[in-house]
């Protein structure tokens, strides 16, 4: 008999989240346990497009799981981090030069 490994598979949303386990043969990769799961159907996720890890580290679909890991879908990104920070650093920017005064009447 082969052996099993049991595996989950983890996709979030900003309202919900949905895990689902999994037991699957050893030498498994990470888009067998995405299609046994069922989630790429569900929400529609294209795997040559979709973004996916095992324990926060980005993985390619035929990277082959152990036992215990978490197969994770991520979501795309609504804004690039970088354009919000540079933003963010402007307004700080603007405030100060023409920002009120921290004096008290006299």
């Amino acid at each position: 008999m082969a052996e099993a490994i049991n595996i989950q598979v983890v996709y979030a949303q900003p309202d919900k989240q949905t895990l689902v386990d999994l037991v699957l043969p050893a030498g498994s990769t990470l888009a067998q346990a995405l299609d046994a799961s069922g989630l790429l159907l569900q929400h529609e996720i294209d795997v040559a497009s979709g973004k996916f890890g095992i324990y926060g580290k980005l993985s390619k679909p035929d990277t082959v799981l152990r036992n215990h890991d978490r197969v994770e879908i991520y979501r795309p990104l609504i804004a690039d981090p970088k354009e919000v920070r540079k933003a963010r650093a402007a307004e700080g920017k603007a405030m100060k030069k023409g920002g009120g005064s921290l004096k008290t009447p006299s």
